[in-house]
């Protein structure tokens, strides 16, 4: 029998069969109705699936509200206590079960990284028994202690009793993890990690162990009238004892001294040897407007989602952004980000008039930026693919690495540049510390591409194809991947399988393929194996009769 029962209205059925299929992908068996054999009474075999599942997964939305076989079935669940219940359009649950924990799947396209996701997959965790499982589970290992002290900084608490303010508390543990990487004797996990427990009962033992650091740190936030209040708690993770505790209140107007403050104490704690001299850098940063800071975290949340549609709402927040702040440095490099990426994965029907944007946005946050290194990798990226050299993206992400070695973003930039031009052991090496850094991090589809590339162009095409395959699982809206897998399976006559990744790129990008590679590859040698792969994935298939392919 089935270990996931879900229950749904037909007119979220596609919803429910994308839903269906993720579960199956991580080992779960699932059943739907579609499942009933034609000689089966209904409702008795409605019965049996129920009563034999560990989980009875329920999809709320306005029709599943007023459907008596949903309800029936939730109720039912409810009481033999296997209910998992989301949301996928964010309407009002019937009683009782507007009293029971809901996760919200509204607009979920497969993202494994959803917040909403990440707890269903939690919630039948729990009642199947066993860690939440992930795809990449029954391979990864956890990583080894690092030789210097390291630190991850889960998730903080918003206390604030508004919902709104989750960004706030969100964007508190972005500010104190990149404080605290600038220090070059702490090993600190990338903040996307630590934010990937968010809502999970995990204890901080266990976070340690899965992320393979010594120490983590746990915080609230309490932001009122005008003030903001910050608790935090260092705590052992080899045995969960806890090292130090502290509380940091101030006015709303103080609140980036205060971040900062937070931060130097922790390292203070966790490396006494650490230099004044380090502690007065970490401390030295420029005072933003709040106002800008909040649109600037708002803009990052909805840019770092890579959908044409994300890209377009987060250029609308960019510009009240820049209405307060026009030289927030980090708000001109994602703009230039923003602008890059509708020009080069055709976007738009005037493609030149955002890659002059781009490069004009690009230019202005290297001049207010130029030291910050997530700026520095975010322009670089930016350049590549507005046509700039890669010896100039190279540089800058070099530069980002030595101001920022434990940020993981620039070592990922940094090593797609060594992909490009063909430096392919030193891309490895770069890609693999990317993940090390930041083993959760929504980017993980960039480094798994890069690493993907690296065997493709290594002419290893059956080991490629598996990495490429994967990172587009983690971002399916993400353009570039798709005609990288598709001359991947080009070379080794899978066509069939070319043929949809081709498709898949057509319906998100109006860039023709081999516009996109020939921008990016720089040895001749490397793009011919990726046009050559190309062209067979388009020519005659050879697994079918002549006339057929």
């Amino acid at each position: 029998m089935s270990e996931i029962f879900i229950s749904y209205a037909r007119s979220t059925e596609a919803q429910a069969k994308r839903i269906a299929e993720a579960l199956r992908s991580l080992g779960y068996g699932v059943w739907r109705d579609d499942q009933i054999p034609a000689h089966e009474a209904f409702g008795r075999f409605l019965e049996e699936r129920l009563a034999a599942a560990k989980v009875v997964l329920v999809l709320w939305s306005n029709e599943a509200a007023q459907s008596e076989w949903v309800r029936s079935e939730a109720s039912r669940a409810r009481a033999m206590g296997k209910l998992v219940q989301l949301t996928l359009d964010g309407s009002p649950l019937p009683m009782p079960f507007d009293q029971i924990q809901c996760a919200d799947l509204a607009g979920w396209t497969g993202d494994s990284n959803a917040a909403g996701w990440r707890k269903i997959v939690a919630s039948i965790a729990d009642l199947i028994g066993g860690p939440a499982r992930t795809a990449e589970a029954p391979t990864r290992a956890d990583p080894p202690l690092p030789d210097k002290p390291s630190i991850a900084v889960l998730p903080f608490i918003n206390l604030s009793g508004d919902p709104e303010q989750e960004y706030f508390a969100d964007g508190m543990v972005e500010e104190i993890t990149t404080v605290l990487s600038r220090f070059r004797s702490l090993f600190v996990i990338g903040s996307a990690s630590g934010l990937s427990f968010k809502g999970r009962a995990v204890a901080p033992q266990e976070v340690a162990r899965q992320l393979g650091v010594r120490y983590v740190l746990e915080g609230s936030v309490r932001k009122g009238p005008g003030r903001v209040r910050i608790a935090v708690k260092l705590i052992d993770g080899s045995d969960g004892s806890q090292i130090w505790a502290d509380r940091f209140e101030d006015t709303l107007e103080d609140v980036f001294a205060l971040q900062d403050k937070v931060a130097v104490t922790v390292a203070g704690i966790i490396e006494p040897a650490v230099r004044e001299a380090d502690i007065r850098h970490a401390v030295a940063r420029p005072t933003v407007n709040a106002g800008a800071h909040d649109l600037a975290m708002q803009g990052l949340a909805v840019w770092r989602r890579f959908s044409r549609a994300d890209v377009a709402a987060a250029l609308e927040i960019l510009d009240r952004l820049f209405a307060l702040d026009p030289n927030h440095a980090l708000g001109l490099a994602m703009a230039a980000g923003c602008h890059a990426q509708t020009a080069a994965y055709g976007w738009s029907d005037d493609p030149e008039h955002h890659r002059r944007r781009a490069k004009a946005f690009a230019a202005r946050a290297l001049e207010h930026g130029r030291d910050d290194a997530e700026v520095l990798a975010t322009v670089a990226t930016s350049l590549m693919m507005v046509g700039g050299s890669f010896a100039e993206s190279a540089d800058l992400t070099l530069r980002a690495t030595q101001l920022n070695p434990g940020a993981s973003v620039p070592w990922m930039i940094f090593g797609m540049t060594q992909v490009w031009a063909g430096e392919l052991d030193k891309a490895r090496e770069c890609l693999e510390l990317s993940l090390r850094l930041d083993p959760f991090s929504p980017y993980e589809t960039m480094p798994l591409w890069g690493l993907g590339l690296i065997h493709f162009f290594n002419r290893r095409f059956s080991e490629a194809a598996p990495l490429i395959r994967r990172s587009i699982q983690l971002r399916p809206n993400f353009p570039p991947p798709y005609p990288y897998l598709a001359a991947a399976y080009g070379q080794l006559g899978r066509i069939a399988e070319a043929r949809e990744a081709l498709a898949r790129y057509r319906a998100l990008s109006g860039a023709p393929a081999e516009t996109l590679v020939s921008a990016y590859v720089a040895v001749p040698d490397h793009l011919k194996l990726v046009l050559d792969g190309l062209a067979l994935a388009k020519g005659p298939d050879p697994s079918k009769p002549d006339g057929d392919g």
